[in-house]
Parts: structure tokens; sequence; C-alpha cells
């Protein structure tokens, strides 16, 4: 039994999809904490700036009713609240990846060579509506002759 599960298990690391997707797990959490260091560090500054120097990781909304100077002050006492600013700093990263991402799969697409149509190698037949091969004379469900008809669509 073990030996069995064992022979399964390495036929299914052997994969090659398997390996693909540890290797998309991998670059995706990279390429996360690139996007939150981008969003943190680059954009939220000059937009808390435009908006009157304005942390958002520091807004929170204090659901005690003691008032603390500042959010690592009601953090440190234990004070119920709601950090709002991050979730702000989270959904900004969240668009910003997904635009990332869009960007990126579109391009991908535009290099992608579009596969050739191949040319059909039936055509249907015109009484029973069944797929005959385009050198049929006759149609093998019905028997009808089917010589000089024209594919229709």
């Amino acid at each position: 039994m073990f030996r069995e599960f064992f022979k399964d298990f390495r036929a299914f690391i052997r994969r090659g999809n398997v390996m693909d997707l540890a290797v998309a797990v991998i670059i995706g959490g990279a390429f996360g904490q690139m996007v939150t260091a981008l969003v943190n560090d680059v954009i939220m500054p000059p937009i808390g700036l435009l908006l009157g120097k304005v942390d958002f990781s520091n807004l929170y909304i204090n659901l005690s009713k003691k008032h603390y100077p500042s959010l690592a002050a009601a953090k440190a006492a234990g004070a119920p609240i709601i950090q709002y600013g991050l979730f702000l700093n989270t959904v900004v990263n969240f668009l910003i990846v997904s635009l990332v991402i869009f960007v990126a799969i579109r391009q991908l697409s535009r290099l992608k060579k579009p596969e050739p149509v191949k040319a059909p190698n039936t055509k249907t037949c015109r009484f029973c509506r069944s797929e005959i091969p385009l050198e049929a004379l006759r149609c093998a469900y019905c028997t009808s002759f089917v010589e000089g008809e024209v594919e229709e669509a």
C-alpha cells in the first residue's frame, strides 16, 4: 500500500505542471512583495502628501472611549481599533497587481501567434445533418447521394 502510494506520489511530482505551479507560487510571492513595496514606499506617500501629509498606514478608528495620540499608542494600550489605512493600502496594492497582470497578459496574447485555421475535412449531409467526409459520395447515415453538394455552415 505504501509502495503504491509513493510510486503515485513520485509520478505526481515528476509532472511538469507541479513544477510550474511551484515556480509560479515563488515568483508570485516575490512579485507581491515588490508591489507591496511599490505601493507603500512610492505611491502612497505622494497621495498622502496631496491629501495633507496623511500616512495611510497610520489611519485608524478608535472603538474605545479613551483618546490615544497615535496608532502605536492605541495598540500598546490594547484598545480596540479598526485600521482602515492598512485596508486602503491593501486595496491600492490589489489594484496595481491586477493592472500589471492585465497588461502583461494582454501583451503576451498579442505576441502569441494565432493558430492556423485548418481546412475542414468533413461536410454536412443536407438530408440528415450528419458529418461525413468530404470525399464521400453517399451519406453513411441516411445513404443519400451527396456528390456536388456545397458545405453549409
